[in-house]
């Protein structure tokens, strides 16, 4: 059942709409149950015993056979939606290419011949080089009929298509070698992604089409996020940037990539304290998610509230976060768990950090699952920030003896994880708090700063990861007795400057 509850999660309002009537259309008997049971699925996606509530009673088996109908009957809408939006240019295409063969077999060779071009023509315009390859099989083989083109043109087409063809093959063994090192846990995820674009022959510059250059987007998002180094993926996603500029007119029919890319974007712009450029994509990602009567909103827009919230947090502007925190409705966004995730662990840094101790912990204890179900649903790195953050409260709280047992269950855990992700100042971080708190009234503020810049501190500012940033922050803060939430813009705002 949690699969057509996904499918359900994936529709917008209209679609919900439309998929209904179509069922009510369907129907032939008054008595089906597939739209009470759609419409039950919808509102309660966590419902138990539907099969009582469907029936009156217990009906396992005609309630299994209901939800394998309403199943593929979402399969069946899913998929024609999607002919009828994204993919129609590219069946038609196909249609031009197979009527003017069949044209050709038929001896009516300036009609096949008018066909043929067009399909070229459409081929070109939306970047489908396995199409294209397929019409120039076809044109060349017909090139005695077409006085117009010379044959050694036609061949020159067909192999400069045939290599963005075959870059389109590298780019997924590009994309699927880097992520294999994602799944070791490389140490060297940034230095792995140069060497197999040069050992592919890729380059983003070199015509790559618009899903090709979403797909490398992604997996350096991937890598940044792994190794915490947003900085020096910086240039390269700005270079990806300049290149889906150039095809502005083709990110009407790649709408759901066009809006992940400008997400990434977005994302990578925050994480590198460039909030005014951050908020800029945004503002693109939220027109773009109005398109299309809304389709991708829903979808969409858990990632961007948590963005747009990180933004008015890190630049002053709390009350705005924690505003349109309050504003966001959770309940109809369950299947997108690691946003959703992410969300409740940012209110709770933001209300932490505004001195709502209390509320902060609140959210905190709704973290009620195992730290293994979580490493599935959102990840290792999640992880750790979430348990970080329940450390910190405990030492707040001043709960030593439990803030200790604490760190040494997440040494235990993540240390061999963070050492190979190169992050080893967070176990530093972790022995400097306890040793703070155990001896606070003896530590000279001057003195015990100097051992935090000594072990914390990175070598460069800039590339220093904005959420470790956040938890330094927190630390000097305690030491030299500050509001947090101003150390902390301090803090980024010094970083920015660097």
């Amino acid at each position: 059942m949690n699969v057509i509850v996904a499918i359900i999660s994936t529709l917008s309002i209209e679609d919900r709409k439309a998929f209904v009537n179509l069922l009510s259309k369907k129907n032939k008997r008054k008595d089906t149950k597939n739209i009470q049971l759609f419409k039950l699925l919808e509102s309660q996606p966590n419902a138990k015993d539907i099969d009582v509530q469907l029936y009156g009673k217990s009906a396992k088996g005609a309630y299994h056979a209901l939800s394998k109908r309403l199943f593929d009957s979402l399969i069946d809408f899913v998929a024609t939606k999607n002919f009828e939006g994204e993919q129609t240019q590219e069946m038609e295409i196909i249609k031009l290419l197979l009527a003017s063969r069949i044209l050709f077999e038929q001896k009516a060779f300036k009609v096949a011949l008018k066909i043929i071009k067009k399909a070229e023509l459409k081929a070109k315009q939306y970047e489908l080089y396995s199409i294209l390859n397929e019409i120039y099989y076809t044109r060349i083989q017909y090139a005695h009929l077409d006085k117009t083109i010379a044959l050694n043109d036609l061949i020159s087409r067909f192999k400069s298509n045939k290599l963005l063809c075959q870059q389109e093959e590298n780019l997924n063994l590009f994309y699927a070698t880097v992520q294999n090192q994602l799944l070791t846990k490389s140490k060297s995820v940034s230095e792995t992604m140069s060497r197999t674009l040069a050992k592919f022959d890729l380059s983003i510059e070199n015509g790559l089409s618009y899903r090709s250059l979403f797909k490398i987007v992604e997996i350096n998002n991937k890598a940044a996020t792994i190794t915490r180094n947003f900085y020096s993926i910086l240039p390269f996603i700005e270079k990806v940037n300049k290149e889906i500029e150039l095809k502005k007119k083709l990110s009407e029919k790649h709408l759901f990539y066009h809006i992940q890319i400008l997400y990434y974007i977005a994302n990578s712009y925050f994480r590198n304290k460039e909030f005014e450029t951050s908020v800029e994509y945004l503002d693109k990602m939220y027109s773009e998610m109005q398109k299309q009567n809304k389709t991708y909103y829903s979808r969409f827009l858990p990632q961007y509230t948590l963005v747009r919230i990180l933004n008015y947090n890190y630049t002053g502007q709390a009350k705005n976060a924690l505003n349109l925190i309050n504003s966001f409705d959770f309940t109809i966004h369950k299947q997108q768990i690691s946003y959703l995730l992410d969300l409740k662990l940012t209110t709770a840094m933001i209300l932490f950090q505004q001195n709502e101790h209390k509320q902060a912990f609140k959210v905190i204890k709704e973290f009620n699952h195992s730290d293994n179900w979580y490493t599935q649903k959102a990840g290792e790195i999640w992880v750790v920030k979430k348990n970080m953050t329940e450390i910190i409260f405990y030492l707040e709280s001043e709960n030593i003896d439990l803030a200790e047992s604490r760190i040494k269950s997440f040494r235990k855990k993540h240390g061999e994880f963070l050492t190979t992700i190169g992050e080893t100042r967070v176990l530093n971080f972790l022995s400097l708090a306890t040793q703070y708190f155990y001896n606070k009234q003896k530590n000279e503020s001057n003195y015990f700063m100097k051992k935090i810049k000594n072990k914390l501190s990175a070598e460069n500012y800039k590339n220093e990861d904005l959420f470790i940033q956040t938890f330094y922050a927190w630390l000097k803060s305690k030491v030299l007795k500050l509001d947090v939430y101003q150390t902390t813009l301090d803090y980024v705002k010094k970083d920015s400057k660097n």
